[in-house]
């Protein structure tokens, strides 16, 4: 069964009821403007946005409060789409979704650079605990926080699609991939203020889940904070992910790993991958790393899970920073390659690459007093220094390994200027005990 909208403004979930009820089938966006609330697939049901069909969201928060979902981000408990427990699901076609995330942010801290968001902004699509999904052709704009994001899903597909968002409205993930497995992701495009493709596993009402077997591929993100990321939160285990065959373009970070949590994160290959880094205002998360992986406690009462058996290989780009390998404990991060890395390494314009970033810490929970800014983003203290950021010591490397157990380095190259900028160490690595 199929049915075909006008785009004159009807509201489109009684016919996704009426094709659910009917055992499924294809609802089509005929071209023109659809504005619209809140949406709910369910099983069965395709959601066609074809070529020159605009699906236009109310960017109203209380609107959504039906919409609501398991997994708290950000103070957002609700979205724009959703799905729950829902089959073979899909959203498909070349057309647009328009978000509206101009309308949720209290206005520009030039401080650091950044929008500073409303209190409560949704998210455009979550869905959650969905079995068989595929996601595909759109282009989704002006996300307000998280773009999509898919919790406790099982057989995912995600191709050809786009997530152009503000690049100065901090939160804005393109995708995030929370505690779900045999996902494909592939021939993506995303250029957002947040984290690119994002791996996580959240903890929520409905307990703690693990993320694995997950392939990106093809893909083309530029970010504000990291483009190929796993972390911060890591609840729960997450193994078996590959990256691969991918360009990051003007970003603040290209590869992370972030153990913050209990789970274990393990079995992790980056592989030909083309990066291209720069330094940012500290205001941000990161500063031109191409690799950062860094595992430290943030909850005392949950050590964070150790990072093992991660390989780096065929790495090339620019960047403004350091690699940065950092264990709050000894072995914390066990077991990295990194393999043909071959980049050039330039001095940045605002010299903040000349430090590490260990954000999120656990001022970022529990504030400390004296201090201005927002936690999980933000916090300068009384010095006027940001809470998280630490100078090298001896001057920055090209590669930083700070309690990481087998570490094997094979054809790394990584070019500097010949004649090393203030505040650059003479030595290229500096591995630490």
């Amino acid at each position: 069964m199929d049915i075909s909208v006008e785009a004159n403004g009807t509201d489109l979930q009684q016919f996704i009821d009426r094709l659910a009820a009917a055992g499924g089938g294809t609802l089509l966006l005929q071209a023109g403007r659809h504005l619209m609330g809140p949406i709910r697939l369910a099983s069965g049901v395709t959601l066609s946005i074809p070529e020159g069909a605009i699906l236009e969201f109310v960017p109203d928060y209380e609107l959504y409060s039906g919409n609501s979902v398991s997994v708290i981000a950000e103070g957002s408990n609700r979205a724009y789409i959703v799905a729950h427990g829902a089959r073979d699901i899909a959203i498909v076609g070349e057309g647009k979704i328009v978000a509206s995330g101009h309308a949720f942010n209290t206005g520009f801290d030039e401080t650091v650079g950044t929008f500073t968001p409303s209190e409560k902004r949704p998210r455009v699509l979550v869905f959650e605990d969905c079995n068989n999904v595929r996601l595909e052709g759109f282009t989704i704009e002006d996300s307000p926080m998280w773009t999509v994001h898919l919790v406790r899903c099982h057989d995912v597909t995600l191709k050809n699609t786009k997530v152009f968002n503000n690049r100065q409205l901090p939160n804005t993930d393109g995708i995030v991939i929370d505690s779900c497995s045999n996902v494909a992701v592939d021939h993506v495009v995303i250029r957002t203020a947040d984290d690119g493709i994002c791996l996580k596993t959240s903890r929520s009402d409905m307990g703690i889940g693990h993320c694995e077997k997950i392939e990106v591929a093809d893909c083309i993100v530029e970010s504000k904070s990291c483009a190929l990321k796993i972390g911060t939160e890591s609840f729960g285990d997450i193994r078996d992910v590959r990256f691969t065959r991918s360009k990051i373009q003007d970003s603040n970070r290209g590869l992370g790993i972030f153990s913050r949590d209990g789970g274990v994160i393990e079995n992790v290959v980056f592989s030909d991958i083309e990066v291209d880094c720069h330094e940012t205002p500290d205001g941000f998360w990161g500063s031109g790393e191409p690799l950062t992986i860094t595992q430290l406690d943030r909850r005392p009462e949950l050590p964070a899970g150790i990072v093992r058996n991660v390989r780096v290989e065929n790495i090339t780009g620019r960047c403004h920073g350091a690699i940065n390998l950092f264990a709050e404990k000894t072995g914390g991060i066990h077991g990295v390659t990194l393999r043909n890395v071959h980049l050039t390494m330039d001095e940045g314009p605002l010299g903040t690459a000349r430090q590490y970033d260990l954000r999120p810490t656990n001022a970022d929970l529990t504030p400390p007093e004296n201090v201005v800014g927002r936690g999980n983003a933000w916090l300068r203290g009384a010095d006027g220094k940001i809470v998280g950021l630490f100078d090298y010591a001896g001057g920055m490397p090209t590669l930083f390994a700070h309690k990481v157990t087998k570490l094997m380095l094979d054809d790394i190259d990584i070019q500097r200027p010949a004649s090393l900028p203030t505040g650059w160490s003479k030595l290229t690595s500096v591995l630490e005990d």
